[in-house]
């Protein structure tokens, strides 16, 4: 089905008379009954009843009107919007994240890219950590999020900040009254909340793997998403180990920095800044801000 389709038939229905349609469509008799005929034969249906004196609509191509209507009118609409959107001076930035933790760290970011840079428009996309990978590859997003030894290796990488890995559990949970926390500390703090990668980064795969001791599976929660941690964390069954990310922190959980292991280095990842002014002016922000890292013993 096409709009010429569309159109053709809704002359047609107005007029009841193909050479009269035919006239205000600018387009020949036989033109029209070819877009009638291929439009009734997609539809499976007779729109019209045809005599040699006559023209008039059968039941079927009474209720298509309404159709036909919404339809062109919503080709038409779509049509103008992407127009308007290519004729638009504002610069767009597509920005890959794989958690809403980085959506949430990221705030401060935007709110600074808004005041300063008021003819780029960010757009956000919220994708699994695989998926983005390919889709900065193919230039659909212009940069994402990662810890250096994750970062896609064909891309380039700018840290932004060094975060501690926090040991994160609810305020009447042992743990909660320590200023540091050890691992041999978090391999006797009974049950743990934990990640898979790639939900969980590798690098803090590995030391979550280190608290986990010798647990049986019945101490252990395994989350899908870094998400669903938190309510179990929250709600007293377990600790978690999370990135200490600025501006992050649930109100009423405690945060407890990790004393064995070096802040983990985190920063933004992309392919190029050549011909994309707007990534350029967001890295060069992103670089400068000032971010509100945790403290870290080993910072």
């Amino acid at each position: 089905m096409n709009t010429t389709q569309l159109e053709c038939f809704l002359e047609v229905a107005n007029c009841l008379n193909f050479s009269r349609a035919a006239e205000h469509l600018s387009i020949t008799q036989p033109a029209v009954s070819h877009q009638i005929n291929t439009l009734e034969s997609e539809l499976g249906v007779k729109l019209f009843q045809r005599t040699s004196k006559s023209v008039r609509l059968t039941q079927e191509g009474f209720m298509f009107t309404q159709y036909a209507g919404e339809i062109l009118k919503m080709s038409i609409l779509s049509k103008a919007r992407v127009k308007e959107f290519q004729s638009q001076s504002l610069s767009r930035l597509v920005i890959g994240c794989r958690s809403t933790t980085e959506l949430q760290f990221l705030r401060p970011a935007l709110a600074a890219l808004r005041r300063t840079h008021p003819d780029i428009l960010p757009v956000l996309r919220l994708i699994p950590f695989d998926a983005l990978e390919n889709l900065l590859r193919e230039g659909t997003i212009h940069m994402m999020f990662s810890f250096r030894e994750t970062a896609p290796s064909k891309g380039r990488y700018l840290e932004l900040f060094r975060c501690p890995v926090m040991c994160v559990c609810s305020r009447e949970h042992p743990l909660a009254a320590l200023e540091t926390v050890t691992l041999e500390q978090l391999q006797q703090a009974g049950r743990i909340a934990a990640c898979r990668p790639p939900a969980c980064p590798p690098v803090l795969f590995q030391i979550q793997g280190k608290a986990m001791g010798s647990r049986s599976t019945d101490e252990i929660l395994f989350c899908d998403q870094q998400e669903c941690v938190f309510p179990l964390v929250e709600a007293g069954y377990a600790f978690a180990l999370v990135p200490g990310f600025p501006g992050t922190d649930f109100p009423g959980l405690r945060y407890i920095p990790l004393a064995e292991v070096k802040p983990l280095s985190f920063g933004a990842v992309y392919l190029s800044k050549k011909d994309r002014p707007a990534l350029s002016r967001f890295l060069t922000l992103l670089d400068e801000y000032e971010w509100d890292i945790p403290q870290s013993p080993l910072a």
